[in-house]
């Protein structure tokens, strides 16, 4: 029988790089008519500087703003009239900007991602405008719980690190952002050595490089060391347990905990993230919500970040109730608890992420994303049969291990929202 993870790609992923250092990583699909481009920094939220976070934020929105040749209307307008689409994002360690369109559109997906980042003009009157907007982006995580739990639970779980600040930043720190502020920020971080392309789709790899070197090679290179130097520790851990009144009806409940990055744990860590949030079947489903009615919404998160590791609960339930539901949950990640998953819980666990992974595998946009998240964490691509080997190994004992490594070096932190009313 033929292995059907054979039939995602006609190969593996191909990397080489431009005159100028910049990193391209390319897998040709030859089953599919289209192709997603990706063009990435290596530089987030973590490299705001102090006194003006979202500033990294600010700049993905800024360079739609228009460039040399082209104005925010003909940059929406050029690739989608050809039926494709761009947007971007920007996490606390990474931006991106990515377009998926048809393949013959190739050659204008790479024109205009690079003119985007090497020839943004930042407008005044347009950045101005920009700025509202993205205040209004903070409002709607302002209005909504379960987004901004997250986001002060870093806040408080990191106070003096980058890890802490809003990737959106604040109205104050938004409103202070300059012209001069985004230009010194691209200077620093938007450069050859510290960028990279990823393309997944029907285009050869030699394709790829002949696009790539025609759009980027024109891209500033800096004689400067590369510009993230992350560090994490215990002390830059702050553990808290912390009630705030909200003008909620339901409680809100986050707890969770940040190790330091351990290589050894990243696929047992995968599993035990599975057994708790993987599906109705899932630790947390059952025991909050099938077997106890506490919550509707309950899940973890698992965070890989450069240096440091994050693991969050999230539960929302009723008040009366949250005294339980937290109970449940930290019995739950008690390493004697998570130890004790049997062989068959475990097994059934491997063939959840097995296939998630397989058919995440199977979107273009999101195999471009997964091999440049790679490139950053990893230093390359892991193929998907090293990743499903990877998982396959873990053993009862592994995961125990990882288990016991979450709960080590620091302890857990619990965020409450409750209701002002009464």
């Amino acid at each position: 029988m033929r292995d059907n993870t054979q039939l995602l790609s006609n190969g593996p992923f191909v990397e080489n790089r431009l005159s100028n250092g910049l990193h391209v990583s390319s897998n040709h699909v030859p089953y599919v008519n289209s192709i997603a481009v990706g063009i990435w920094t290596n530089a987030g939220s973590r490299e705001d500087p102090a006194s003006m976070s979202g500033l990294a934020h600010f700049l993905e929105h800024a360079v739609f703003k228009g460039t040399h040749s082209r104005d925010y209307i003909t940059i929406a307008r050029c690739i989608e009239q050809v039926g494709g689409y761009i947007d971007a994002y920007t996490t606390k360690e990474n931006t991106c900007l990515y377009i998926r369109c048809l393949k013959e559109h190739g050659a204008l997906a790479f024109d205009l991602l690079a003119d985007l980042v090497c020839n943004p003009v930042f407008p005044e009157d347009e950045i101005e405008k920009e700025k509202e907007v993205v205040i209004e982006e903070i409002h709607g995580i302002n209005d909504s719980p379960e987004e901004l739990i997250f986001d002060q639970f870093d806040d408080l779980a990191f106070p003096k690190h980058s890890l802490g600040p809003s990737i959106l930043g604040t109205e104050q720190s938004v409103a202070n952002i300059t012209t001069e502020a985004l230009r010194a920020f691209m200077r620093r971080h938007y450069t050859a050595k510290n960028m990279l392309i990823t393309v997944v789709g029907n285009m050869p790899h030699d394709e790829v490089m002949l696009h790539s070197e025609k759009s980027f090679s024109g891209m500033y290179t800096s004689r400067q060391p590369l510009s993230c130097v992350r560090t994490f520790s215990e002390k830059d851990y702050n553990t808290f347990f912390t009630r705030q009144k909200k003008p909620l009806f339901q409680t809100h409940v986050l707890h969770g905990r940040a190790v330091p990055r351990n290589d050894r744990f990243f696929y047992g860590l995968l599993l035990l993230n599975t057994i708790l949030s993987g599906g109705m079947s899932s630790m947390l489903n059952l025991e909050l919500r099938e077997k106890n009615a506490l919550a509707y919404n309950a899940f973890s998160s698992l965070t890989f970040f450069e240096d440091t590791t994050l693991l969050n609960i999230y539960a929302g339930t009723d008040p009366e109730n949250t005294g339980q539901t937290l109970r449940i949950i930290q019995g739950i990640l008690k390493a004697e608890t998570l130890s004790e998953v049997s062989g068959k819980e475990l097994s059934a666990a491997k063939n959840k992420l097995r296939g998630e992974l397989v058919m995440e595998m199977e979107k273009m946009t999101h195999k471009m994303s997964k091999a440049a998240r790679d490139i950053f964490y990893f230093g390359n691509t892991i193929e998907l049969e090293e990743k499903l080997a990877g998982i396959e190994k873990v053993t009862s004992e592994d995961l125990g291990q990882a288990a016991e490594y979450l709960q080590m070096d620091t302890d857990a932190s619990t965020l409450i929202y409750e209701s002002d009313a009464g």
